[in-house]
């Protein structure tokens, strides 16, 4: 597993004991992006003789129980290398890594089960078996915790200056998970349920939806959240299809996004959410987790549909206007010829009583 390069922190150099790091994961660890070009190295799970195939490291134990453990630590650089051992709580990113927590953060769980020698020094092109151990101490809650190991290296930069260090600490390291005896019960709860329409201002053409939520892991397993949302009659699935799995140990939560396209504003917009995490055993077997299903409702006004409808009322009303506008000129006309036509006849009346 690798954990690639941390982020640098500007120190004092009489101040470099506080740098962070930070790791990353996948298989095959190694440091090709160390702070120095002629510093490389892996770091992979091993018995005692070397790498035994492994990703990580993973037992499930009693409380109380210690069982030892093994990495081997590979210098792939053209100089001898001491490198720095350490072990920290793990934790997974939101971008779905994971990571351990930065060399000043006090580890309170399951990173401070682990003993590991301090450092290490490795001749060029060589390796070491590192031996530690891994203590779960006797009020160890029952389920899932993680950690990382690591072998890491301190670089130290100046400034154009000269003046002050900038200190990087590079470390590459594997996943450990301790499982503790007892029983399992795998939780979930949904939270923050938010849906945010977004119009077009073509009327048109449909808009889009936006519905975030947090699932937060309330039991004692890991679990790999997943699920539904169906709305609008459209039905989208999280993670989509080649995204990475969303891992939640226990008491993480993490925040979800999910995207829904050409979607027709029809002033509210009803839904289902439903989040059916999975869990498994070390083992691999399936743990029965049950799915939740919450409603939601969006509000989804036809703003530009409705000002087309407007538009093409006032026209309509513009056109009836006109037309009854006409029509009353038109009757107005008629009546002012019929009664000139009446005066017209009463004169000539008049005319011929006197001439008669």
């Amino acid at each position: 597993m690798t954990f690639p390069r941390s982020a640098p922190l500007a120190l004092c150099a009489a101040a470099l004991a506080a740098v962070l790091g930070v790791l990353g994961l996948s298989s095959a660890a190694h440091a090709d992006d160390a702070p120095s070009d002629a510093v490389s190295w892996s770091v992979s799970p091993a018995d005692g003789t070397g790498e035994d195939g492994r990703v990580s490291i993973q037992h499930e134990l009693d409380p109380g129980e210690s069982v030892e453990e093994h990495i081997i630590v590979r210098n792939l650089g053209a100089g001898d290398v001491v490198f720095s051992l350490s072990a920290a709580d793990g934790f997974y990113t939101e971008a779905g890594r994971f990571d351990m927590l930065p060399s000043d953060k006090e580890s309170t769980d399951s990173g401070s089960w682990i003993t590991i020698p301090e450092e290490i020094e490795i001749a060029a092109g060589g390796s070491a078996v590192v031996a530690f151990t891994i203590t779960v101490p006797e009020n160890a809650e029952p389920g899932d915790h993680a950690a990382g190991v690591a072998a890491s290296v301190l670089s130290i930069k100046k400034d154009d200056s000269g003046a002050t260090g900038v200190g990087v600490e590079s470390r590459v390291g594997i996943k450990v998970l301790t499982r503790v005896a007892g029983e399992l019960a795998p939780a979930f709860a949904v939270q923050n349920v938010r849906g945010d329409y977004r119009l077009n201002p073509n009327p048109f053409e449909a808009g889009g939806l936006t519905v975030t939520f947090d699932v937060q892991n309330t039991g004692n397993a890991r679990m790999d959240a997943a699920g539904t949302l169906a709305i609008a009659g459209q039905e989208i699935s999280f993670p989509a299809e080649g995204e990475r799995p969303q891992v939640l140990l226990p008491g993480e939560s993490r925040s979800f996004t999910v995207q829904v396209a050409d979607v027709w504003p029809l002033f509210l917009l009803a839904g289902d959410l439903t989040v059916a995490p999975t869990a498994a055993s070390l083992d691999g077997e399936q743990l029965s987790v049950e799915a939740a299903t919450t409603s939601l409702s969006v509000w989804a006004m036809p703003w530009p549909q409705l000002l087309l409808l407007a538009g093409v009322a006032l026209l309509v009303l513009a056109l009836l206007w006109n037309r009854i506008r006409s029509r009353r000129r038109v009757d107005e006309l008629i009546s002012k010829a019929v009664e000139r036509g009446r005066e017209e006849a009463l004169d000539e009346s008049r005319r011929e009583r006197v001439t008669g």
